[in-house]
């Protein structure tokens, strides 16, 4: 019992640790487009990223927050059975709320793709249909970030997979709370759409 125990802190500790890393921010400043945190919503999302006017920046930080999502949970598989979800929920808590940056980080999206394409592939899959078709309809990037988890949940059940759904209801969860102020903009008719800014 005990061995099994570390076994998911270990999972959990390289998800947070691979999940923090603040690509985003650590590009933009590369790139010589300052500190990205006072741009456009003052995330260091790609979607913020892409307010800095470079689509290829914004495209590198995507797979870049993808994978760090995705190789936690594929290393968990292969050093830790039946420990991938523990790496998969640190992943996207490591993302959102990061040390290093006291605890203020992305809104989970890309990240949260990634776990999903880690933990079976039809959930990434889902994932990523619902995200890319309700971008494709409204437009609103947060939107399409806080639907896609729930595609994800529905997914999982759907094939089979019940024993992710604890872990991908919580990272719903996490995502959803990262976006409540696009919730309330949302609501209010004011949130902006890709290629707008604010």
């Amino acid at each position: 019992m005990i061995g099994e125990v570390m076994d998911w802190l270990l999972a959990l500790l390289l998800g947070y640790a691979l999940g923090s890393i603040p690509f985003g921010l650590l590009l933009a400043k590369a790139a010589g487009k300052g500190d990205i945190r006072s741009i456009g919503s003052g995330n260091i999302g790609a979607t913020n990223v892409l307010r800095t006017g470079s689509k290829g920046l914004a495209a590198a930080v995507l797979l870049l927050d993808l994978v760090k999502g995705y190789l936690p949970v594929f290393l968990a598989w292969r050093w830790w059975p039946e420990t991938a979800g523990f790496a998969a929920l640190g992943a996207v808590i490591g993302h959102c709320f990061p040390v290093w940056l006291r605890f203020k980080g992305g809104k989970g999206v890309a990240t949260a793709a990634g776990v999903c394409f880690g933990l079976a592939w039809p959930v990434g899959v889902a994932y990523a249909i619902c995200w890319l078709a309700v971008l494709a309809v409204t437009r609103i990037s947060s939107m399409a970030g806080f639907l896609a988890p729930f595609a994800a949940l529905a997914a999982a059940a759907f094939v089979g997979h019940e024993e992710f759904l604890p872990v991908l209801a919580a990272i719903a969860v996490i995502v959803v709370f990262q976006h409540r102020a696009n919730l309330a903009r949302i609501r209010a008719g004011t949130e902006p759409k890709v290629g707008q800014k604010g």
